[in-house]
């Protein structure tokens, strides 16, 4: 596996991650001030994993568009894919363990 992703497609995907864990903490009443940072995580992760791992051996006559070896539309869906189950699953349990230590 070669890395080919560059500071400015980093730097797009972890800004994205983060308008994404606003998005989520924002959205409803979330269960605890980290939970941002666990959905942001996830987006980052599902999307860095999308971009260079899954669709990273393509090149650009295959697959656009690539901004700074960063697989835009495909860092977009890894981070669907990954980050907006995680962020139920944590709204979930957070909610389940605050209503057990309420009671």
């Amino acid at each position: 596996m070669q890395l080919d992703m560059g500071l400015q497609g980093l730097g797009i995907l972890v800004a994205i991650s983060l308008v994404f864990g606003v998005l989520v903490q924002l959205i409803g009443r979330a269960g605890s001030r980290w939970e941002w940072l666990i959905a942001a995580t996830a987006w980052f992760v599902g999307g860095f994993v999308a971009s260079e791992v899954v669709w990273g051996t393509l090149t650009e006559d295959e697959i656009q568009p690539i901004i700074d070896g960063l697989a835009f539309d495909e860092s977009l869906l890894g981070g669907l894919v990954l980050g907006i189950p995680v962020a139920i699953v944590v709204r979930f349990l957070l909610r389940r363990s605050e209503r057990a230590t309420s009671a």
